[in-house]
């Protein structure tokens, strides 16, 4: 094909997604960026798939702390597909999601809110109440609420997606932990730490059977139910925790 096809772009962009997966953040840039040049070379400026690689750049930005840079990129996108597929598509909805957690990052929380809520109600409308796309969206409404410390309002929105993740994956898979956590902290955070409790014990073992107790998924977790503990004067519980943890 030669090295300015998009079929090479289309590779490009899978490796330095495989080596995003395996952090290896440095390797991925220049391949994302080359891919990107392709497409804008091969397709023009405002093409679904420039949008994606420029989507697919500014996501590791963003992993890297760049968030001036990557904020431009995610605007791009979103008024790339906005264009391509209107403004009701599952595509915006993911990039309104991206958009909103950088917002969120660099805490403008009230530009957030309505791409959060946005991009929510397009993925109910697309894929119906009880999609995983649509606990995504939840919890990341959820935990914005949560930083304005609108705990009431954040509570049912974290309670609703767990139970769509449980039914979606079953009890005992990593994105139910992810959603145990966020509910078990917000729980602590309105300080009722004995419903906080089994909720941490429960993403813990969920956690080091997926992925072996050794993993940072692992520490985390370690490092949020020592936390409850030591808030339980439980001090003798919390420590090797910690240790194991660190």
């Amino acid at each position: 094909y030669g090295p300015d096809h998009p079929t090479v772009a289309k590779s490009l962009n899978n490796l330095a997604g495989l080596l995003y997966a395996t952090n290896r953040l440095s390797e991925a840039e220049p391949l994302f960026r080359q891919a990107l040049a392709i497409d804008e070379a091969s397709y023009g400026p405002d093409h679904p798939n420039v949008a994606t690689a420029l989507n697919n750049l500014a996501g590791l930005l963003r992993e890297t702390n760049r968030l001036s840079e990557a904020e431009p990129l995610f605007r791009q996108a979103l008024a790339i597909d906005e264009r391509s597929y209107g403004p009701d598509h599952p595509a915006v909805a993911l990039l309104l999601n991206n958009l909103a957690m950088l917002l969120r990052a660099t805490n403008r929380l009230s530009e957030a809110e309505p791409l959060f809520r946005q991009a929510l109600a397009i993925d109910e409308a697309s894929y119906g109440p009880d999609h995983p796309d649509v606990a995504r969206d939840l919890n990341n409404l959820a935990k914005l609420l949560k930083a304005k410390n609108c705990l009431s309002e954040a509570e049912p929105l974290m309670r609703r997606a767990l139970a769509i993740d449980e039914a979606s994956y079953g009890p005992d898979h990593p994105t139910v932990a992810k959603a145990l956590n966020n509910l078990a902290l917000l729980l602590y955070a309105t300080n009722r730490l004995s419903e906080a409790e089994p909720l941490l014990r429960r993403a813990l073992a969920i956690d080091e059977t997926s992925y072996g107790r050794d993993h940072p998924e692992v520490a985390t977790d370690l490092n949020n139910l020592a936390v409850l503990l030591r808030a339980t004067n439980r001090f003798s519980e919390a420590e090797p925790l910690r240790r194991r943890a660190l």
